[in-house]
C-alpha cells in the first residue's frame, strides 16, 4: 500500500516582541523555530529581506535572534527604527513567518516643559511640571536640592514626568529639578517651592493637574492624575461611569498621593468614564477623563491542516478578535496571497482555494493586525495522489462540490473511459454535460463521476462530482460568459477512479451585460420647487454606458416622469413645493436599460405659501367683536407646514391704521375690543416658516349698534313643526319674534304622552332636528324652548304619532319647486337642511347648511360632496349657477350688487344624490352706482325761456337705490369739473328746474346718480342753447316741435309742460280742481263717520286678530332700505342686525288694518340684506328692531306725515301725483271707483320666481311700498267700499293690462297702517285729453305765469324698467293741502337739512296756492 503522507510540525518557539531603546545601545530581536529538519532564518525589516552576510552592526545568532550592535538614531538618519518580522523555511516543506515587531529609539533627551517656581499651603499638594516625550519618560528621574528624591509615598512621579507632592511640610521647600539618563545625563532648569503656613480665611479651590484620557492593553497599569489646591485643605473622591469606587488597599485601584487615581492590571471591563470630585469646605470641582482599553489580536478560531486532492476546492478558516476589530491577510508560504479567480477571502476572514494543483501545497498563515498589536497562526496543506485516499471522514475544510466519500482502494478492474460526452445546454454562466456510462460498464448503476473542468489556457482543474451512483449529468455553474472551458469526465468504482473521457471544449455564451444599478444615489432639495439628484457609474456591464434616464413621481401619485441625462447628475425644476417626490436611475447601454437604482425620498423645500386662505367669513357676535373663521390655502398651494394665520384689519374709514395679529394655525379668531357701530376690513393670510403668503381681499362686516338684550329669558319660538317617520321625527321651528333678546339655543323635550322623558339642547343657528331611536307607531308629544344664560323661556308643544313599521316610506323627499332635481335612486339621501345666506359684501354671499345624514359632530369622514346651485330673478329667465363643496358651507362670489338671489344645496355620495334643500334668500349689498344717469335731455320752460328742465332716467348699473341725482351745468364745456355750478337733486326725481340762465347762451349738462354707498360716473354733456327772447324755444338735445312720434322720455316724467294742445286757461282749471277738491273730502268725511258707527263687533274681532299678528312689526323707515318692490318668500332666516329702537314718531297713527280675505298676500320686505344692521338668521325676513327712527334718529330719516284716523276704516285718499312703479309688468289699474269690488286694489301678479312654500302672513313690506295684491278678486270691507262709492267712473277708457303690456306709473297713497297701502294711479288735473292719440304726453300743459305746479314737479321714479305712462283721467282732486302733503310723502328719502329746505320751500308755495285760490 502507497505511504500517506504526514503533517509536518514547524512553528515558532519565540516570536519577536516591540522594543525600546536608545540611541548607541545593543538590542536583540528574539526568533526561534521548530521543525524536524532545522529551518533556516531569516530577517525581514520593513518588508525587505535584510543582507546580514556582510553586516558588521547587525548579526544573526545561532537560534535565529537578530542582535543590532550600537543603534544608530538622528534627525535624518533612522536606520534601525522600523518593523522586524523573522522567515522560517524549510526545503522541500514551506515556509513560515512571524508577527512584525516595532523597534522604536528614543529621541535626543528634550523637556517639552521645565518646572517652574511655585508654592503650596502646609498639608496641600503641589505639582511641579517636567513633560518630555513618552517613551523618554520611564528614563527620567527627580532631584531636590541637587539630591536624588527617595521615594516616599508623599511624592509620585507621573506617567508624563511631572512630580505630584502632597501633604507638604516645612522640609519640602527648596529647589528641585528633573534629569534624563539617556546616552548621558541632561537636567532640567531649578524651581524653587515655597510652603506656606495657613491662610487666615479659607481659599478657592483650583485644579493643579486635571486627568486626561488614556488608552491601555489588558494588563498594564493606568494613572489618572486629579490634584487641587485650596484650604481647607481638598478631600478626593473618584466615580467610574457614576458609581463610587473603592480604593482601599486591597483593590486594583488605588488613591496615590495628592488624590492621584491608579489602576494596576487593567481589565477590558475597565473602560469608562473616571470623574474625580474634590471637596473643600463648601466648594466643589470635577473632572472627568475616559479610560479605552485596547486589545491586541487573538485566534478564536485558527486554521487547521488540510488533505486534499488535486482540482478540489478547500477553505481555511480563521476566526480573530480584538479592539479595534483586527484586519486580516493570508501568507503563503511567506508571500501575501493576492486575491483572484482561485483565491478568495470568504466570510471576511476565510481562504477559499478553488481548483488545487500540486503547487499549492505548504504553509497558509493566517495574520490577524490592529492598532495595538498583530498576531500570527498557520496551517499545512497537503496534495495526495488521487489513488490516495484522504483520512480524515469528511473534512470540515472541504467544500459541498468536492467531499468525497473515498473508501481504501482495493484491487480489481477500473472503468473505462465515459463515452459520449457532450453538452446539451450552453448558457453564459453555466453548461449541462451528459454522457453514456463506460464500454466496461455499460449498465453504470454502481459508477460515479468526477467531473473536471479548467479554463482554457489555464493548468488549474476543478471539479466537482455527480451527486449520486448511476447518475450520467452534471450541472457546471459559477462559470464566465464567453470563455472556452475545456472538459473530461472519469468513472469510479469500488475499486478506484478509472480511464478519463478525451477532453471536450465548450464556449459559454456571451453575455447581453447590462449595466447594474448606480451606486451612491443621493437626492437633495436645492429650492422650493427642484431637486438635484447625483449617482456614481454602474460597476457591472461591459460596454460603456451611454447615457442614464432618471426617473421621478410625486408621492401618492401612480404616473411616474422621466428624463434623459448624459451626466452623474441632474436637477428637476418645476416641482411642487414642500412635496415629497421619489427618485431612481437607470443606465443604459449598446444592450438597453439596466438594473434600476432603489428609490430615494426627498421632499422639496417649503416655501411662503402661494395663494390665500379660502372662504374667509365674518360672524358679527356683539358691539365689540366679529368672529372670523376661513380655511386653509388649497392644498397644492401651502407650499409648507402651515405654522399660523396673520390677521390684518382696520377701520373702513381710517385706511392706513392697519392693526396685525398673528394667531396659530386653528382656522377661526375671534377679534375683539371694537368699537360699538363700526364698520372693520379685515383680511388673513397663511404662515410658513418661510414667511408670509398673499392674503385674502379685505372684507367688511359692522360691530352691532347695541348689544342683545340677555336680562331676562327669550320669548317662544314663533313656530313649530312636525314630521314623523318610522323610528324618528324630523323637528322645525322658526326662533321668537322678539330678536331684541338673546337666544343661546333650544331645547328640545319629548316622549311618549308626556315631552319631560328626554331633553336635547341645540345651538342657536340650528332650524332642525331629527329626534332618533322612536318607537313605531307611538304617540309623542314634543315641546321647544329657546334659552340663554337667564333661563329658558315659554315652551312651545306638538304631538306626532310615528308611523307603523310596515311603512316603507321612511325617508319622505320635499322637493321645493326645483325643475332640474333629479330622479332619485331608490334610497336617495336626506337633503341638506338649515341653508342659510350670510351676506358678506355687495358681491359675495356665504352659504351654510347641516347635513342630517352625517353624525352629531358634523364631520365629513366619507367621500360626499355638495352641490350649490344660485340664481336671480330678474330678468326671470336666468340660468342657475352651480359649484360644489367638500364642506359643510360655500363662498358664492361674482354676484351683482343689491340683487335678490336664491340658493339652494344638494348632497352627493357616489351615485346617490338628494333632492334640492329648501332655498335660502339673500340680497347682495349695495355699491357705488357704475354707469352714469341715462336719456339726459334738456328743454326749456314754456313762458319761461330764463329757466330749463332737465330730464334723465336712472342708471342702468344702479347698484341700490337712488337717494339723489347732482346736475352739473356750465357754458365751457372744458372747464375743470369743480368749476361747474352744482344742483342737488334729492331723493330719485327724474326731472329738475335750473331757474335765473343767461338768454341766447350755450350751456352744457352733466348728471351723476348717488346711493347709499356714494357716487356715480357722470353722464356726457349734453348741449343746450337757451333761447334768444322771450317765447321761442331753446335749441336743445330734444326739438320742441312734439310730432306724432314724439314720446316723453321712459319714465315718465312730472315735467310741467304738458301737451302743447291744452286750450284750457290754467288760472281757471286750479280753482275747479281745488273746489271739487274741498267737496269730495267734506263728503268723504261725513260718510267715513258714517260708517264707522255701523263697525260690527265682528270687524273689530278681526282687526285685532290681524293686529296680534302683523302689530309687532312696524317698518323701519330707514331711507336707505327702501328697494325695489320685488315679491318674494323668506324660507330661511337671513342675517339681522338690530337697529336703535326709537319712539315711534307718529303717535297718533292707529293699528286699523283693512281686514282681507285668505288671498291676499302680505307685503314682503325684500331689503333683507341692505339692512346692515341684520341679525341672526331666521326663516322669515323680520326684522329685529323695525320701529320707525325720530327726525334725530340715524341717518336722518324723514318721517312720513300720517293722517289721524281713529277706529273707523280709513277712508282712501287719493293723491294726484303720478308714481312710477317698479313691479313686474301686468297691473290692473282703475281710475277712482272704490265701488267695484273687482278693482279695489291694484291687482298685482305673483313674482316671477317660483315660491317655495306658503308665504307666512307675518312677511313684511317696506313702509315705502304699495300692496300688491294677487289677481283673484279681493274684496274689500263694505265699510270701505261705500265710503268711495260716490267717485265717478274715469271719463277715459279703462286700459286693462293685456293691452298694455308696458305697465304705467302708479299713484301712491300713504298708507296709515303699512298693511293698508294701495295703489290708484291719478294724474293732476290739467283739462281732458284725448287718450287715443299716442303722442299725448301725461301731462296737460300749464298756463305761463302760473308757478304753483312749479313746486314739485318730480314723480317717484324708482330703479327698475321703466315703461311709457299710461293716460288716465281722475275727475277731481283732493284739497291743496293733502296733494302737498302726499307730495311730501312720496319724497321718501330726505335728509334732516334739506327737510327744512324743503318745508320752508312748501310754505312758500302754500301761500301762493292761497292766493290763487282766492283769486
Amino acid at each position: 500500500s502507497i505511504m500517506l503522507i504526514t503533517f509536518t510540525p514547524f512553528y515558532f518557539l519565540v516570536e519577536p516582541l516591540d522594543v525600546l531603546s536608545v540611541r548607541g545601545a545593543s538590542v536583540i530581536m528574539n526568533c526561534s523555530a521548530h521543525c524536524e529538519t532545522p529551518p533556516k532564518i531569516e530577517w525581514k525589516k520593513d518588508g525587505t529581506f535584510l543582507n546580514l552576510v556582510s553586516d558588521d552592526r547587525r548579526q544573526l545568532l545561532p537560534d535565529g535572534s537578530l542582535l543590532i550592535n550600537s543603534v544608530v538614531h538622528s534627525k535624518h538618519n533612522k536606520p534601525d527604527e522600523g518593523y522586524y518580522q523573522c522567515v522560517a523555511t524549510v526545503d522541500s516543506l514551506g515556509t513560515i513567518v512571524s508577527r512584525t515587531a516595532k523597534l522604536t529609539v528614543a529621541g535626543l533627551p528634550r523637556f517639552t516643559s521645565q518646572p517652574e517656581p511655585t508654592s503650596v499651603y502646609r498639608g496641600g499638594s503641589a505639582v511641579l511640571g517636567c513633560e518630555v516625550a513618552a517613551e523618554l519618560a520611564p528614563m527620567l528621574r527627580w532631584e531636590h536640592e541637587r539630591q536624588v528624591l527617595a521615594p516616599e509615598p508623599r511624592l509620585l512621579k507621573l506617567p508624563s514626568g511631572a512630580l505630584v507632592l502632597s501633604n507638604a511640610s516645612d522640609t519640602d521647600a527648596g529647589l528641585y529639578r528633573c534629569a534624563i539618563d539617556s546616552a548621558g545625563t541632561k537636567y532640567s532648569d531649578e524651581a524653587e517651592l515655597r510652603v506656606l503656613p495657613d491662610p487666615e480665611e479659607p481659599q478657592s479651590l483650583a485644579l493643579l493637574k486635571a486627568p486626561s484620557s488614556l488608552s491601555r492593553l489588558p494588563g498594564q497599569s493606568a494613572v489618572f492624575p486629579c490634584v487641587a489646591t485650596g484650604f481647607p485643605t481638598p478631600s478626593v473622591r473618584w466615580t467610574r461611569n457614576e458609581e463610587e469606587l473603592p480604593t482601599d488597599g486591597s483593590s486594583r485601584f488605588q488613591l496615590l498621593a495628592g488624590g492621584v487615581l491608579e489602576i494596576r492590571d487593567v481589565a477590558e471591563t475597565d473602560a469608562g468614564t473616571f470623574t474625580c470630585i474634590i471637596e473643600s469646605g463648601n466648594d466643589t470641582l470635577e473632572a472627568q477623563a475616559e479610560l479605552i482599553v485596547q486589545v491586541p489580536p487573538t485566534f478564536l478560531k485558527r486554521p487547521a491542516n488540510i488533505y486534499a486532492h488535486e482540482s478540489m476546492d478547500i477553505v481555511f478558516e480563521c476566526e480573530v478578535t480584538g479592539k479595534p476589530t483586527p484586519t486580516v491577510k493570508w501568507v503563503k508560504n511567506g508571500d501575501v496571497v493576492i486575491p483572484s479567480d482561485y483565491f478568495k477571502i470568504v466570510k471576511e476572514h476565510n481562504l477559499q482555494v478553488l481548483g488545487l494543483v500540486k503547487s499549492d501545497e505548504g504553509f497558509y498563515q493566517c495574520i490577524a493586525e490592529n492598532d495595538v498589536g498583530n498576531a500570527q497562526a498557520g496551517a499545512q496543506l497537503i496534495i495526495l495522489d488521487l489513488d490516495v485516499a484522504i483520512p480524515t471522514l469528511p473534512p470540515t475544510s472541504l467544500t459541498s462540490a468536492t467531499n468525497d466519500h473515498l473508501a481504501p482502494a482495493t484491487a480489481g478492474p477500473l472503468p473505462s473511459a465515459p463515452r459520449d460526452v457532450v453538452a446539451t445546454l450552453v448558457s453564459t454562466r453555466f453548461i449541462r454535460l451528459t454522457w453514456r456510462p463506460p464500454a466496461s460498464d455499460p449498465q453504470g448503476d454502481n459508477l460515479t463521476y468526477s467531473i473536471f473542468y479548467t479554463k482554457e489556457g489555464i493548468n488549474r482543474e476543478r471539479v466537482e462530482n455527480t451527486s449520486r451512483a448511476g447518475e450520467t449529468q452534471v450541472m457546471i455553474q459559477n462559470l464566465m460568459p464567453e470563455t472556452v472551458y475545456v472538459f473530461r469526465v472519469v468513472a469510479q468504482n469500488r475499486h478506484g477512479p478509472g480511464e478519463s473521457s478525451a477532453p471536450l471544449k465548450v464556449a459559454t455564451q456571451p453575455e447581453v451585460q447590462l449595466p447594474g444599478p448606480a451606486p451612491n444615489i443621493r437626492a437633495f432639495s436645492a429650492s422650493p420647487t427642484s431637486v438635484t439628484v447625483s449617482w456614481e457609474t454602474p460597476l457591472s456591464g461591459n460596454g460603456d454606458i451611454q447615457n442614464y434616464k432618471l426617473y421621478y413621481m410625486e408621492k401618492g401619485q401612480h404616473t411616474e416622469q422621466d428624463v434623459d441625462v448624459a451626466g452623474l447628475s441632474h436637477t428637476v425644476t418645476g416641482l411642487k413645493k414642500f412635496t415629497e417626490y421619489s427618485f431612481r436611475v437607470v443606465a443604459y447601454n449598446k444592450h438597453g436599460p439596466g438594473v434600476s437604482t432603489h428609490d430615494v425620498v426627498v421632499r422639496t423645500l417649503s416655501d411662503v405659501p402661494s395663494a390665500p386662505p379660502q372662504n374667509l367669513t365674518l360672524e358679527v357676535r356683539n358691539s365689540k367683536s366679529i368672529l372670523l373663521q376661513w380655511q386653509p390655502p388649497p392644498a397644492g398651494t401651502q407650499s409648507g407646514q402651515i405654522t399660523g394665520y396673520k390677521i390684518r384689519y382696520r377701520k373702513v374709514s381710517r385706511k392706513s391704521d392697519v392693526t396685525e395679529s398673528v394667531g396659530g394655525t386653528q382656522l377661526s379668531q375671534l377679534i375683539e375690543g371694537l368699537e360699538r357701530g363700526t364698520e372693520y376690513s379685515f383680511r388673513v393670510a397663511a404662515m410658513t416658516i418661510n414667511g408670509t403668503g398673499p392674503a385674502t381681499d379685505w372684507v367688511s362686516a359692522e360691530t352691532f349698534e347695541s348689544d342683545l338684550d340677555e336680562t331676562r329669558v327669550p320669548e317662544v319660538p314663533s313656530s313649530l313643526h312636525v314630521r314623523p317617520l318610522v323610528t324618528s321625527i324630523v323637528v322645525s321651528w322658526t326662533p321668537p319674534e322678539n330678536q331684541d333678546v338673546v337666544v343661546r339655543g333650544y331645547a328640545i323635550g319629548y316622549g311618549i304622552g308626556s315631552p319631560h322623558a328626554q331633553t336635547i339642547k341645540v345651538d342657536y343657528k340650528q332650524r332642525y332636528y331629527t329626534i332618533e331611536n322612536l318607537d313605531p307607531s307611538s304617540h309623542y308629544v314634543i315641546t321647544l324652548k329657546a334659552f340663554n344664560n337667564v333661563g329658558e323661556g315659554i315652551p312651545l308643544y306638538e304631538s306626532a304619532v310615528t308611523r307603523p313599521h310596515s311603512d316603507t316610506s321612511e325617508v319622505d323627499l320635499f322637493v321645493i319647486n326645483a325643475p332640474y332635481t333629479p330622479v332619485p335612486d331608490p334610497s336617495p339621501m336626506m337633503p341638506p337642511v338649515g341653508v342659510q345666506a350670510s351676506i358678506l359684501s355687495h358681491d359675495t354671499i356665504r352659504i351654510t347648511w347641516a347635513d342630517n345624514s352625517l353624525p352629531k359632530n358634523q364631520k365629513i369622514t366619507d367621500a360626499r360632496f355638495y352641490t350649490v346651485r344660485w340664481k336671480t330673478n330678474i330678468p326671470a329667465n336666468t340660468k342657475y349657477k352651480t359649484a360644489n363643496a367638500t364642506t359643510l358651507s360655500y363662498l358664492v362670489t361674482g354676484l351683482k350688487p343689491n340683487t335678490l338671489y336664491e340658493f339652494s344645496v344638494m348632497v352627493t355620495k357616489g351615485r346617490r344624490s338628494s333632492t334640492w334643500s329648501m332655498t335660502a334668500h339673500g340680497t347682495t349689498f349695495e355699491l357705488v352706482p357704475t354707469s352714469p344717469p341715462k336719456d339726459v335731455t334738456v328743454v326749456s320752460k314754456e313762458g319761461k325761456p330764463r329757466t330749463i328742465i332737465v330730464n334723465w332716467q336712472p342708471p342702468s348699473e344702479a347698484n341700490g337705490k337712488i337717494t339723489g341725482y347732482i346736475i352739473y351745468y356750465s357754458t365751457d364745456v372744458n372747464a375743470e369739473i369743480h368749476d361747474w355750478v352744482i344742483e342737488p337733486v334729492v331723493g330719485n326725481r327724474l326731472t329738475h328746474q335750473i331757474q335765473e340762465l343767461t338768454l341766447d347762451t350755450p350751456y352744457f349738462f352733466k348728471i351723476q346718480a348717488r346711493n347709499s354707498k356714494g357716487m356715480g360716473p357722470m353722464s356726457e354733456a349734453v348741449q343746450f342753447r337757451t333761447p334768444k327772447a322771450s317765447g321761442s324755444a331753446g335749441k336743445g338735445s330734444r326739438p320742441m316741435d312734439l310730432g306724432p312720434d314724439y314720446k316723453p322720455p321712459l319714465g315718465g316724467s312730472n315735467s310741467p309742460h304738458g301737451s302743447p294742445t291744452s286750450p284750457l286757461d290754467s288760472n281757471m282749471l286750479l280753482v275747479i280742481i281745488v273746489s271739487v277738491g274741498v267737496i269730495t273730502i267734506v263728503i268723504v268725511v261725513i260718510v267715513a263717520v258714517f260708517c264707522t258707527r255701523r263697525t260690527t263687533s265682528h270687524q273689530k274681532k278681526k282687526r285685532a286678530a290681524c293686529k296680534s299678528v302683523n302689530g309687532s312689526h312696524k317698518y323701519k323707515g330707514n331711507s336707505k332700505d327702501v328697494k325695489p318692490p320685488d315679491l318674494w318668500i323668506h324660507h330661511e332666516r337671513l342675517e339681522l342686525k338690530p337697529i336703535d329702537k326709537s319712539p315711534d314718531p307718529n303717535p297718533i297713527m292707529t293699528d286699523t288694518p283693512i281686514p282681507r280675505n285668505s288671498q291676499d298676500i302680505t307685503p314682503v320686505d325684500n331689503s333683507m340684506d341692505s339692512n346692515i344692521h341684520q341679525r341672526r338668521n331666521s326663516y322669515r325676513g323680520h326684522e329685529s328692531e323695525d320701529s320707525m327712527s325720530t327726525l334725530a334718529g340715524r341717518r336722518g330719516m324723514r318721517p312720513k306725515m300720517m293722517m289721524p284716523f281713529d277706529s273707523q276704516p280709513p277712508q282712501p285718499v287719493i293723491s294726484a301725483h303720478p308714481i312710477h312703479s317698479l313691479d313686474p309688468p301686468h297691473h290692473h289699474f282703475h281710475s277712482g271707483s272704490l265701488a267695484s269690488p273687482t278693482r279695489s286694489f291694484l291687482h298685482h301678479q305673483l313674482s316671477p320666481w317660483p315660491l317655495g312654500s306658503a308665504m307666512s302672513h307675518s312677511d313684511r313690506a317696506d313702509s315705502t311700498e304699495s300692496v300688491r295684491n294677487t289677481p283673484s278678486t279681493d274684496t274689500m270691507p263694505a265699510a270701505s267700499a261705500a265710503a268711495g262709492a260716490e267717485l265717478s267712473e274715469p271719463e277715459g277708457p279703462f286700459v286693462p293690462p293685456e293691452e298694455e303690456p308696458q305697465g304705467p306709473p302708479t299713484a301712491h297713497v300713504r298708507p296709515s297702517h303699512p298693511l293698508k297701502s294701495f295703489a290708484v294711479p291719478a294724474v293732476p288735473a290739467g283739462g281732458p285729453f284725448d287718450p287715443a292719440l299716442p303722442s299725448t304726453p301725461l301731462l296737460t300743459q300749464q298756463a305761463p305765469g302760473h308757478p304753483v305746479h312749479a313746486v314739485k314737479t318730480a314723480s317717484i321714479g324708482t330703479l327698475g324698467r321703466s315703461r311709457p305712462p299710461m293716460p288716465v283721467v281722475v275727475p277731481s282732486a283732493p284739497e291743496v293741502q293733502e296733494t302737498t302733503r302726499m307730495l311730501e310723502d312720496s319724497e321718501s328719502s330726505y335728509e334732516p337739512d334739506e327737510l327744512t329746505k324743503e318745508m320752508a320751500h312748501l310754505e312758500g308755495l302754500m301761500k301762493d296756492l292761497n292766493a290763487i285760490t282766492t283769486a
